[in-house]
């Protein structure tokens, strides 16, 4: 049986968040991953509300930021899944608060 290396806090903990995440509903677990992904000027205006079947909803302080990150979805989701392992969010679904 092959072993594998080990790995540190910051590489378990987005997939440990995301695991908490999907089995309570609630995105905010997710909010330091979300932060690290999509950097401080997008965070300001964003946060992550839920997480059910791959679907991270995420609530937004103006329609124009919806429509805005909603057209970067497809990058969003490949930097959100490289943190919390493959196609752990499957889609993005923007909300206005």
């Amino acid at each position: 049986m092959a072993r594998r290396e080990p790995q540190t806090l910051l590489q378990l903990l987005p997939r440990v968040l995301a695991r908490l995440a999907e089995q309570s509903g609630k995105g905010d677990a997710l909010t330091p991953v979300w932060n690290a992904a999509v950097g401080p000027h997008i965070s300001k205006h964003t946060r992550p509300y839920t997480l059910e079947r791959g679907t991270l909803v995420i609530t937004v302080t103006s329609a124009e930021w919806a429509h805005t990150l909603s057209r970067q979805e497809a990058a969003l989701r490949e930097q959100l899944n490289a943190r919390l392992g493959p196609d752990a969010v499957s889609a993005l679904d923007f909300r206005l608060e």
